[in-house]
């Protein structure tokens, strides 16, 4: 890791801590230049702003998830199915542990000021291109039907959170789902995915 790649690193790494620890309000600029050495200067030159801070650190760890996770894809495997299950597994595994729900309610609870909600909906869309772009691969072979990827791409995230986004999110549940969990919250939600985008052929049967 480059020595600048070092230093925007802690800075995130830093701030996350705050942020998750004190909120957006009581978390200062002065703080995290405190905690992480250099000047103010030094952040701004990584970071824009505090909002753009803000949001870069919440999304780091999905970043780096998405990348990761998508490595592992291929349009070609042989058992589709069997793909978008662990796709699937591992999503709801990092999406719903209880890191990240906390990071969401932080999100949502932080949406209104200054463009941190559009500055957030950007960077998921981002993430989301790269499912979009395994379902476009998979239509364009005849694996699923054609239509619109990127739509495709959120109604099957859409379908693996329809479980456990709600109780979650709203404290109705007080604890992550274990692995059993997630691997038949995917499978429900992938059986329905590919009845809904099954080729015309296979619908006709």
């Amino acid at each position: 890791m480059k020595k600048s790649d070092s230093k925007r690193q802690a800075i995130l790494d830093v701030a996350y801590r705050l942020f998750r620890t004190q909120g957006f309000d009581r978390t200062s600029i002065s703080e995290i230049t405190a905690q992480v050495g250099g000047s103010k200067a030094t952040i701004y030159s990584y970071f824009a702003s505090k909002e753009e801070l803000f949001v870069e650190c919440m999304v780091a760890a999905a970043e780096s998830f998405t990348v990761g996770t998508y490595a592992r894809m291929s349009a070609t495997a042989a058992d589709l199915g069997a793909a978008l299950q662990d796709f699937g597994t591992r999503f709801l595994q990092f999406s719903f542990s209880a890191d990240m729900v906390a990071v969401r309610r932080l999100m949502i609870a932080e949406a209104e000021r200054s463009g941190i909600g559009r500055l957030f909906y950007a960077k998921i869309t981002s993430m989301r291109a790269n499912m979009a772009a395994f379902l476009a691969e998979c239509m364009a072979g005849g694996r699923l039907r054609r239509d619109d990827p990127v739509l495709a791409a959120d109604q099957l995230r859409a379908l693996l959170e329809a479980e456990v986004f709600e109780p979650l999110l709203l404290c109705a549940r007080e604890h992550s789902l274990d692995d059993t969990e997630c691997a038949l919250a995917a499978r429900r939600a992938v059986a329905v995915f590919l009845r809904a985008y099954a080729p015309a052929c296979e619908q006709d049967h």
